[in-house]
């Protein structure tokens, strides 16, 4: 078999493999398995605690993401002043981050504790 004969088989063989866009097919399933199962969800989380964070307001009872209960004494653009705890009657606050709240509680849940 001779290179001239080689050439001439190579468009014959290539006519008989499936469509590229059949062969695509199973890796566009997968993006839109994943994009349904694991991008979407995690949008829509993100989109709620954007939500409840904008909608914190003074007297509400919260949980920081390091597990810090506390009640919110004071709020501006960014950050929040949270009462921890009594000391001696006096209140002991700290200032968090906003974003740092992960769940709004019930009211009287800290005093219940």
């Amino acid at each position: 078999m001779s290179f001239v004969d080689t050439l001439t088989l190579i468009p014959a063989q290539a006519a008989g493999e499936p469509n590229a866009l059949m062969s695509m097919l199973p890796i566009i399933l997968m993006f839109v398995i994943l994009y349904f199962l694991m991008i979407r969800p995690q949008m829509k989380r993100q989109k709620d605690h954007k939500k409840m964070v904008q909608a914190l307001a003074k007297g509400d009872e919260v949980i920081l993401s390091g597990g810090l209960l506390g009640k919110i004494v004071k709020v501006s653009d960014s950050y929040l002043t949270l009462e921890i705890s009594q000391l001696a009657d006096k209140p002991v606050e700290t200032i968090v981050q906003r974003s740092a709240v992960t769940a709004i509680l019930p009211k009287g849940t800290i005093k219940s504790l």
